[in-house]
């Protein structure tokens, strides 16, 4: 049986493939790429049906239209978004975030810019593009993976899997998926040594202002610049990076890597963000204010098993839903409507 296929009819800069990224590569120069929001991509992905490593739709900026070419489809957005449909020439309807819906051939999927940075669209079966090196999360900077390795464009098509071949009934979250709050926890090092002990007491007491330099690969941060512990500091030989890793070039004002960060760098990481809070770090737009907490490993492992934690208790919360004027096709073509037979005759 032939897939679903949607179209790419308006909008796509920033917008790509993404799954959980590229792993085990990075000896090898490979960026994992992957979600920026990996909790609400596994959020789309649970409202259809989908294993947490189906791969999806991320965004950010403009919205897009999506044609559905063939279908049925089943599709679940997550983020602050507007999220419309409609359906042979009918009015627009809103469908919302954080539940899903099935659309039928020829509707058009409106999503609109999403509000707190980025928004996950998943669909059915999750999108069918080519995995490279074990995933299909686009690397814009090599092209690698996604869809040719660049962000999408009008007149794209992806396929999925049809409804029916994926998950059964349409689910909403009676509320979204909450990120923690507070400051943005890291743990020191590795070259903290590399700064002085007013910088390094200035990182954490400082309100950090991030910047419009910012995209899948890192962010720049403004505030007071961080002293090195002498002008050779600010350079070392390079070595690894990982997403979270805080570089301090020699201006002495932090760039945070993201998930498509670079896997090697010659500038001294005087912290680096713990895996918990990498997310909503991700999520901030420019001019938003943070504040960074040193933290130990112990505490740092606490904190996504507490994540973990409340991504379970959201997904036990989960209800079934059925959107606002809309049938469920499946149930009528496949449930027992009437309980017995009738005769037609007097």
């Amino acid at each position: 049986m032939s897939g679903g296929l949607i179209e790419i009819v308006s909008g796509g800069p920033g917008c790509t493939v993404q799954d959980p990224g590229r792993f085990g590569h990075r000896h090898e120069g490979v960026a994992q790429a992957g979600w920026l929001v990996p909790p609400w991509a596994d959020a789309a992905n649970a409202l259809v049906g989908n294993p947490v490593d189906a791969a999806g739709l991320e965004w950010r900026g403009p919205g897009l239209v999506l044609l559905v070419v063939r279908g049925p489809v089943r599709m679940a957005v997550a983020g602050a978004v507007r999220v419309e449909v409609s359906r042979g020439g009918g009015p627009v309807r809103s469908l919302g975030a954080w539940c899903s819906a099935t659309l039928a051939e020829g509707d058009r999927l409106h999503l609109g810019a999403a509000a707190e940075g980025w928004a996950c669209l998943a669909l059915g079966g999750g999108v069918q593009v080519p995995p490279v090196l074990g995933s299909r999360s686009t690397h814009v900077r090599t092209r690698f993976g996604g869809l040719d390795g660049r962000m999408l464009a009008p007149g794209d098509r992806l396929s999925c899997l049809r409804r029916g071949d994926v998950g059964t009934g349409e689910h909403r979250a009676p509320a979204p998926l909450a990120l923690p709050t507070g400051p943005i926890r890291v743990l020191w090092g590795p070259q903290d040594d590399h700064f002085t002990a007013p910088a390094r007491a200035r990182l954490l007491d400082t309100d950090w202002q991030v910047t419009a330099e910012q995209d899948r690969m890192g962010m720049r941060l403004a505030g007071p610049p961080l002293a090195h512990a002498h002008a050779a500091a600010a350079d070392i030989v390079s070595d690894a990076v990982v997403p979270g890793a805080v570089q301090v070039p020699a201006n002495g004002l932090p760039v945070v890597l993201l998930a498509d960060g670079q896997t090697v760098g010659g500038y001294p990481k005087i912290a680096t963000v713990i895996r918990a809070d990498l997310p909503r770090l991700a999520l901030m737009p420019a001019g938003r204010t943070l504040r960074f907490e040193a933290v130990d490993a112990p505490t740092a492992r606490q904190a996504l098993r507490a994540t973990q934690a409340d991504w379970q208790a959201w997904v036990a919360s989960l209800v079934p839903h059925r959107p606002a004027g809309w049938l469920d096709e499946g149930a009528l073509y496949h449930d027992n409507l009437v309980s017995g037979m009738l005769r037609a005759e007097p």
